[in-house]
């Protein structure tokens, strides 16, 4: 229980285009739902950049994140992440110190090595580009220096961008991601909401490695976990069916919109299928309050995160919000119950 005491919650929105609707709902859904989460006391809004996927809607991840913010008040935005080998990290520190700039303190910067797409799009992302091992390093690095105040003769400085200091995180779904945050003092965020399989290890070497840094003096987690939350255990399978379709669509090649749900679609797969869905989302929190709540419970003991950070995966908009209202307040009330419990 007192795990729970020190989760904070968040964000991940990957911009579902819904079938029988456009790109534009899809922004028009993204923006009301970050203003849901900011009444909500959510810390951060974070977007995902992928490419090349009828059902996603984040590909322009920066200029999203300009939009959100611009239609918010106070909560943070930010890429959850940029793929950081798609892009040089001039372009991203330019694009992200004008964000700073334009909304102060309110911007995120979570990386990824990840190409976030399939080999044909990488390819024609990274144009001739071969990426290795070492590259991301010193590219975080790099864009770390173009992010801080110019040093005297400094050659090359993004503006804007230099002195912004938007505060960097380290995203990632394996040990080398974990491994290098700890290194380099840096915030880590795990992608359990799709790879949850090396979360524990994970965690384990970036608190057992951590550097304190100019940035950060302790290890500081946020981990991705999917939410469908309803009023009772049946209705939240039920509208976890959407969830469940996009993940099948995703291990086997075929990628489509975001369905509407569909009652005992389990039920009719084969026994593989299921596995793959429940290995996908081994972190996931699906249930009525009092299964949430026990799932909180759990996940927070597990990991002692800092932040959860919720992909949630509704097909109807107005439900998905109360699925996030339905989380928020099984968590408050879970620690206002702790000190009574003590």
């Amino acid at each position: 229980m007192q795990a729970l005491s020190r989760i904070r919650l968040s964000m991940l929105d990957l911009v579902a285009v819904r079938e029988g609707g456009s790109v534009a709902d899809a922004l028009a859904v993204a923006l009301r739902t970050a203003r849901h989460a900011e009444k909500l006391g959510f810390v951060r809004y974070w977007l995902a950049e992928h490419h090349n996927m009828p059902g996603i809607a984040s590909s322009a991840t920066a200029v999203l994140v300009g939009h959100i913010a611009g239609g918010t008040q106070s909560i943070r935005v930010g890429s959850g992440g940029v793929m950081l080998p798609n892009h040089a990290p001039l372009v991203v520190a330019e694009a992200f110190g004008t964000l700073a700039e334009l909304y102060p303190g309110r911007i995120d910067l979570g990386l990824g090595r990840a190409p976030g797409t399939d080999p044909l799009t990488m390819r024609a992302l990274r144009r001739d580009r071969v990426e290795s091992e070492d590259d991301f390093p010193r590219d975080v690095a790099e864009l770390q220096q173009l992010l801080a105040p110019p040093a005297p003769g400094q050659r090359l400085v993004a503006t804007p961008g230099a002195g912004t200091q938007v505060p960097i995180w380290l995203l990632g779904s394996s040990l080398f991601s974990a491994s290098l945050a700890a290194q380099m003092g840096l915030p880590f965020a795990f992608a359990s909401h799709f790879a949850p399989r090396l979360l524990l290890p994970a965690l384990e070497l970036y608190r057992k490695r951590f550097q304190p840094s100019e940035h950060l003096r302790e290890p500081y987690v946020a981990v991705g976990v999917p939410l469908i939350a309803a009023d009772d255990d049946e209705q939240a399978d039920f509208l976890a069916s959407s969830t469940y379709q996009r993940v099948l669509g995703i291990v086997t090649g075929r990628r489509g919109l975001l369905a509407p749900p569909v009652r005992g679609f389990l039920q009719g797969l084969h026994a593989q299928e299921r596995a793959a869905i429940a290995d996908f989302l081994g972190a996931a929190v699906i249930g009525g309050p009092a299964t949430v709540r026990a799932g909180f419970e759990t996940l927070a003991e597990a990991t002692r995160a800092d932040e959860f950070v919720l992909v949630s995966d509704v097909f109807d908009p107005e439900l998905r919000l109360r699925s996030l209202d339905i989380g928020a307040r099984v968590l408050r009330e879970a620690q206002q119950a702790l000190p009574a419990e003590a």
